[in-house]
């Protein structure tokens, strides 16, 4: 391994013992997806999470949205 290299993560490594052969395109396109759920709905919980802890409201975060368009 060169310098610039790193090496795989954990998950990349699981992946891999998991999926020894080739799979077809659209299996590779529904894990794709189902992962990307995954980690969307992972980032909308602690997103959740962190408006609540802030207290900032549906309207406080609506009225962010809308500051450019003002």
């Amino acid at each position: 391994m060169t310098a610039t290299q790193k090496p795989f993560s954990n998950i990349q490594l699981e992946l891999l013992k998991l999926f020894p052969h080739n799979l077809n395109e659209s299996d590779v396109k529904a894990i794709k997806k189902m992962l990307a759920k995954y980690f969307m709905e992972k980032a909308i919980t602690e997103a959740d999470k962190i408006a609540e802890e802030k207290g900032y409201t549906s309207e406080v975060m609506m009225s962010w949205l809308n500051e450019d368009n003002q």
